[in-house]
């Protein structure tokens, strides 16, 4: 990989993370596909794209410390980081949220990431003086605009309260190291493995209002926002 800048794709494994992987390679970057437990996955992503897997559970402060300092060694340019891990939306309204639930969107979207990118910040993008951060945000935070049929962005609520602390993760990333280029997609329905948490008479009749986009779509468009940067 020497001479290609790298960049972690956090849940590179799948779904938009592994789109994102692809559309990197195509730019001539290397992605670094982080998983936290599809191995197979992430290595096949990594075989076709020319990039690397790399385990990282954005649950766990430990591997997050250690991907850290795996990628402070490297000799190439780590030049950015895609936030596209999340666990699936548990449905719920808002006062029947689970504590374990919410507890583990949050920890994933956002102290995990905030950790990450302090770290990505102090040991990577530091050297360079220059980086790129993509956050995977949710049309459903604008549940005004109609983006959700019916309730179901409402009961989407422990995934769309942290999708809003990864907001502002980025928002404060921002505010102190004005030289990170930082952005941010917010994509409605995906076809992605993250459309089993809904029942399937919902989804159909939410396709008959909208299209539903495609992992490679949404790919497309966050790498647009690197090279924008």
């Amino acid at each position: 990989m020497a001479g290609r800048e790298l960049f972690l794709v956090c849940g590179g494994s799948g779904g938009i993370g592994a789109a994102v992987c692809d559309a990197l390679a195509k730019k001539g970057y290397s992605p670094v596909v982080g998983y936290r437990s599809g191995r197979a996955a992430a290595e096949a992503v990594a075989a076709r794209t020319g990039g690397e897997a790399m385990e990282l559970d954005l649950g766990s402060d430990a591997s997050i410390d250690a991907v850290v300092a795996e990628l402070a060694k490297r000799e190439e340019i780590v030049a950015g980081v895609i936030l596209a891990a999340s666990p699936m939306p548990v449905l719920a309204t808002f006062s029947e949220i689970k504590a374990e639930d919410m507890e583990l969107q949050w920890k994933v979207n956002v102290e995990g990431p905030q950790r990450l990118l302090a770290g990505m910040v102090k040991e990577c993008f530091r050297k360079e003086r220059r980086g790129v951060v993509v956050g995977l945000l949710t049309k459903a935070m604008g549940v005004e605009s109609g983006a959700f049929p019916g309730r179901a962005a409402a009961k989407m609520g422990s995934y769309v309260i942290a999708k809003y602390g990864m907001a502002g993760v980025l928002a404060a990333l921002a505010g102190d190291h004005s030289w990170v280029k930082v952005r941010s997609v917010s994509p409605g329905f995906v076809e992605t493995g993250m459309l089993k948490a809904f029942d399937e008479r919902f989804l159909g009749l939410a396709r008959r209002k909208e299209k539903f986009r495609s992992a490679e779509e949404v790919g497309e468009e966050i790498v647009g926002e690197i090279e924008k940067s």
